[in-house]
């Protein structure tokens, strides 16, 4: 067995040993554990015209698709929201102009071969992965037959490492965001609720940030605007006038919004963790006693500090790559649900 899939030497002891508890059961437990019995997994044939692959998300309440090409037989990358929001900030000029790129573009002609996709199975090179990569999703390919199992999210490793795991606590989680370090809080990317929503798409594109606090003027948080909640564009065909503000767009919400997530930096970070997993939101806003904006804390940040921190693992280091071979979970894998859209009438699939 690599090194990376050990399991944990029983000999460690004291303060270390429990500190890096998390990093050591997530490198022997592989991403097949983490993928629920049941799930469904929407892949996008890469000559379907990019329109219609939006609204398929829509109408399938999905956030990602993996991406395939006949050609090659193989997945290429995958089509998030994040593609949409870049499509929108790179073509769009006024509500008077059709969005051709839109509106006629296939995948294949917008989009390059450039997502890292990779077959992980240790759960520490996931969290790896998705942290140093600053990615949120992760497919997970088989090795075998090369199909695309499941779309890993931070969120789903938290839930995971919380509902699933019954192991000593360490002592760090009874110190809070303050002590510990956790979050950004310099430089934090908002909004304000006049801000033309072309405008906070930009933010999104520049920043590389999945959500923008929507802060007024005295500096207090109100709202929050999600890559998410963009895709609403797409279910509302709003997409063309983007002059609106951010206001007015989180009026169409197609969800309940139960508001803004918060916490505190004298907050621990075991309270945080509960809080998080249990909203299943990602990310909750600092703020100070009167509701101004402090910092941000996201997934990401929480889960580098449960794992990769008291690893010593810096994502700037070098990764080893493994190979890795099917196992006998492949029986419930195969049970998932899929779904193929494509842009032409075939009878070949991605997925068997």
């Amino acid at each position: 067995a690599d090194s990376m899939s050990e399991q944990p030497d029983h000999d460690d002891a004291g303060e270390t040993s429990e500190r890096d508890i998390y990093m050591r059961f997530m490198k022997c437990h592989k991403c097949y554990d983490i993928i629920p019995t049941s799930s469904k997994l929407v892949v996008f044939d890469t000559t379907l015209q990019v329109k219609k692959a939006f609204f398929a998300l829509v109408a399938n309440g999905v956030r990602a698709a993996p991406l395939w090409e006949s050609k090659k037989q193989s997945f290429v990358g995958m089509l998030t929201i994040t593609d949409f929001i870049n499509i929108l900030t790179r073509y769009y000029s006024s509500p008077m102009v059709q969005i051709y790129e839109l509106e006629e573009h296939k995948i294949e002609t917008w989009r390059g071969k450039d997502l890292f996709l990779t077959c992980v199975c240790v759960i520490f090179e996931a969290v790896y992965s998705l942290i140093k990569n600053k990615i949120h999703r992760l497919p997970v390919i088989d090795p075998v037959s090369g199909n695309a199992l499941y779309i890993l999210t931070h969120k789903r490793i938290l839930k995971f490492l919380q509902l699933f795991v019954s192991m000593p606590m360490p002592a760090f989680m009874k110190q809070t965001l303050e002590e510990l370090g956790v979050g950004t809080y310099a430089n934090i990317a908002y909004i304000h609720p006049d801000t033309a929503l072309i405008t906070a798409l930009s933010v999104f594109t520049h920043r590389r940030v999945s959500a923008l606090p929507v802060v007024d003027h005295h500096g207090k948080v109100v709202d929050i605007y999600s890559k998410f909640d963009v895709i609403n564009l797409a279910a509302e065909k709003t997409y063309n006038n983007l002059d609106v503000t951010v206001t007015q767009a989180l009026r169409h919400r197609s969800q309940y919004f139960e508001g803004v997530m918060k916490c505190n930096k004298l907050e621990t970070l075991e309270t945080i963790v509960d809080r998080i997993v249990k909203a299943e939101v990602h990310r909750l806003v600092v703020v100070d006693e009167e509701s101004r904006i402090v910092g941000i804390v996201s997934l990401s940040d929480i889960l580098q500090a449960l794992v990769l921190t008291p690893a010593g693992t810096h994502t700037h280091t070098h990764t080893h790559t493994h190979t890795h071979t099917a196992d006998s979970h492949h029986a419930r894998l195969w049970s998932h649900t899929s779904s193929f859209i494509d842009s032409r009438e075939s009878n070949r699939q991605p997925c068997s």
